[in-house]
């Protein structure tokens, strides 16, 4: 047999990057659930975005795990592996800031991926719904919904079988994709796949600068901005807990607008209350929940069809709610209870409940849990009865869930967007008079070159 493909992807994510590397066997057509993860190496340091100022440092903070690819991807296959890495809402934000920039930092992992002997086929920044789109891909992929290689050896599409939803939380963007019960009816929100000849019609959306860091940054701008002083009063943070930052670290993103009388070297004390009321309702300004007159929305008047079906929802919707132990299928009433208990809860009492976890994690418990909640429910419009249909997840027969596997998917066109073309046989009736036509045309063509060559030599006989 031959020696398996290895394909590797970036997720050049707003906080951190990733360096997933996927194999696949080589020696018969791509199945689905064959493509396998050998590993996810998390580079060290934050995402690529950050490295606006230094961006030869981006390109230098992806070779170590570069070096661990080329550990465990053979040194005869390395040449023929393909490799890409997509940014995606960091990058975007950085590109709306400063475009300049954004392409100096790709130029800088382009040239450091460029000096590995792979078959490198680029870096660029991919677009919400492309992101949503590819993460979408990758859950129905792995759950074999959307194709499956049979017994038979076949490609076949599964027979009643419901596509799921896909709903991804970054770092400085969310997205929802599922394919709903009526017709999109705003264009851009409308995304069309035509995969193993079965068209699917999705509602896709990203809303950037609602990823969770740049949801708590927009939070806690507020609240300064409320407070209009140097102490800030922050609801969502334990009773007990306080910190220092300055007006420059605070208003370093285009999703938060400093004001005009800010001194940037300011230096802010942010103090915990422990009011999970008042969390909620601070959380809950941040939306535009009115949808006006054009129909259904989810939030900030951006439309969406109800959501229908069953949904996976991964990255920051697993990771927040998973360390508060509340993504193994429980109730919306249980997780409402627990969202409130640790929101009421301590500096001190956070910390004994979970004296493993990093100080920032403990401050940030109720404050994300509480966003993730609300962007749920009040966002993208889930209720008592749909909630059901949530699954909280982080991988899928060991492969991470996100959009990097859907990605490399779709550019190495290992899933068809057709079925082959069955050979279709003719009737026994059509091939016996097929076979008889032609008999009579070869002797006709030969009745017509005897007689041709008669006309011109009509006195051979004499001749001879």
């Amino acid at each position: 047999p031959s020696p398996p493909q290895y394909g590797l992807v970036f997720d050049a994510g707003s906080t951190h990057t990733s360096l997933y590397i996927y194999r696949w066997p080589a020696d018969k057509e791509n199945g689905t659930g064959i493509v396998s993860q050998v590993e996810a190496c998390s580079v060290s340091g934050p995402g690529i975005s950050s490295y606006a100022d230094d961006p030869a440092g981006a390109g230098a903070s992806l070779k170590p795990c570069l070096d661990r690819a080329m550990e465990i991807v053979p040194a005869e296959q390395q040449r023929d592996t393909p490799t890409y890495l997509g940014a995606t809402a960091g990058m975007r934000l950085l590109r709306e800031e400063n475009s300049t920039k954004a392409e100096q930092v790709l130029a800088e992992v382009s040239k450091a991926i460029g000096e590995y002997p792979v078959d490198f086929r680029g870096a660029r920044i991919l677009t919400g719904s492309e992101e949503g789109s590819f993460g979408w891909i990758t859950v129905n992929y792995l759950l074999e919904t959307l194709v499956k290689f049979s017994f038979a050896e076949k490609w076949e599409h599964p027979q009643d079988t419901e596509v799921l939803g896909a709903l991804d939380l970054g770092g400085a963007s969310t997205q929802i994709t599922f394919q709903p019960g009526v017709p999109v009816e705003d264009r851009n929100t409308s995304v069309f796949f035509r995969l193993y000849g079965t068209n699917y019609s999705l509602y896709s959306h990203s809303y950037l600068c609602y990823g969770q860091s740049q949801a708590l940054k927009m939070l806690l701008a507020a609240l300064h901005q409320a407070s209009g002083s140097a102490q800030i009063s922050h609801p969502c943070y334990p009773k007990g807990y306080q910190e220092n930052t300055t007006v420059a670290e605070l208003y370093d993103s285009p999703c938060v607008r400093a004001p005009s009388s800010a001194s940037p070297g300011l230096v802010l004390t942010v103090t915990g209350t422990g009011d999970p009321a008042a969390c909620r309702t601070a959380v809950q300004r941040l939306f535009n929940f009115s949808c006006g007159e054009q129909g259904p929305c989810g939030f900030n008047g951006v439309y969406q069809p109800p959501v229908r079906g069953q949904f996976f929802a991964f990255s920051g919707f697993y990771h927040s709610l998973h360390f508060l132990n509340l993504t193994g299928g429980q109730s919306l009433s249980l997780v409402n209870a627990t969202i409130r208990q640790i929101c009421s809860s301590s500096w001190k009492q956070v910390q004994d409940l979970f004296p493993t976890a990093s100080r920032t994690q403990l401050r940030d418990a109720c404050t994300a849990s509480s966003y993730t909640l609300i962007l749920l429910l009040q966002g993208y419009k889930f209720n008592y009865t749909t909630w059901p249909n949530i699954h909280f997840i982080r991988q899928v027969a060991n492969i991470d869930v996100g959009w990097t596997l859907g990605y490399m998917l779709n550019l190495t066109n290992m899933i068809p967007s057709e079925p082959p073309t069955a050979v279709t046989e003719l009737p026994t009736g059509i091939w016996i008079a097929a076979t008889v036509l032609l008999a009579i045309m070869l002797i006709l063509t030969f009745c017509l070159i005897t007689a041709t060559c008669c006309q011109r030599n009509p006195s051979g006989y004499e001749q001879l």
